[in-house]
């Protein structure tokens, strides 16, 4: 039975993607700061409720990633958040809280990782359209696109650093898929991918994606935004 990392398990595509490795037999560490009842009551899944942006609630990840786990075949570092404001009204506050997330946090996490992941363990990082250098970007978005943009050149440099261990470091980055955090950044948009569907991509790229990539980026997107 394989391990598996999601994080951002409390909705949306991680929430479906964790549910769909543990239906399909893998052992699953969900992390998230909400935990869903869906998940708590699945067997092949073990739920930890923390916060990404705080490096102390990593302790509990590595304890039990320590008594339990042992050993890590793959990590999808899901979990993000995102600020629609112009960037004059925005603090310094709320800037880097964005970052503490979606950068620090799969930082990190990955630092905490590093000693149960073993040759063909694979670390899939979801980043956005908005990340990629010169794609169409969208005012309001600077905090959350920059920062789609950062973890970017992070997988890029890890898979450069830990290619002689045999760890894949690879990115989607995703377009519009129909979840709340599409609804906070485009009200009204309406997306022709669901949750689920992106879960299922995720599902098969997770488990055989890093056969044929490393350290690459991926764009997976059918519209704009």
């Amino acid at each position: 039975m394989k391990n598996i990392i999601v994080t951002g398990t409390s909705r949306g595509i991680g929430l479906e993607l964790a549910l769909q490795f543990a239906n399909a037999g893998y052992h699953v560490l969900a992390l998230s700061r909400n935990t869903p009842k869906i998940l708590i009551e699945n067997s092949n899944v073990t739920c930890l409720s923390i916060d990404l942006s705080k490096e102390e609630d990593l302790t509990s990840v590595a304890q039990f990633l320590t008594s339990s786990m042992k050993k890590i075949d793959a990590i999808v570092h899901n979990a993000g958040a995102l600020l629609l404001k112009p960037f004059e009204e925005m603090t310094s506050e709320e800037f880097e809280n964005i970052y503490k997330v979606n950068v620090f946090g799969v930082a990190n996490l990955t630092r905490v990782c590093l000693p149960f992941l073993t040759k063909g363990s694979h670390v899939v990082t979801i980043s956005s359209m908005g990340g990629i250098q010169g794609s169409m970007k969208f005012a309001g978005l600077s905090a959350y696109s920059s920062s789609k943009g950062a973890v970017i050149t992070l997988s890029e440099l890890l898979a450069e650093e830990y290619k002689e261990r045999g760890i894949s470091f690879n990115v989607l980055a995703l377009g519009a898929v129909q979840t709340e955090m599409l609804a906070e950044a485009f009200p009204g948009y309406q997306a022709n991918i669901s949750a689920s569907e992106m879960a299922k991509y995720l599902f098969d790229f997770t488990l055989t994606g890093n056969k044929y990539y490393n350290g690459k980026v991926l764009q997976v997107t059918t519209s704009n935004p």
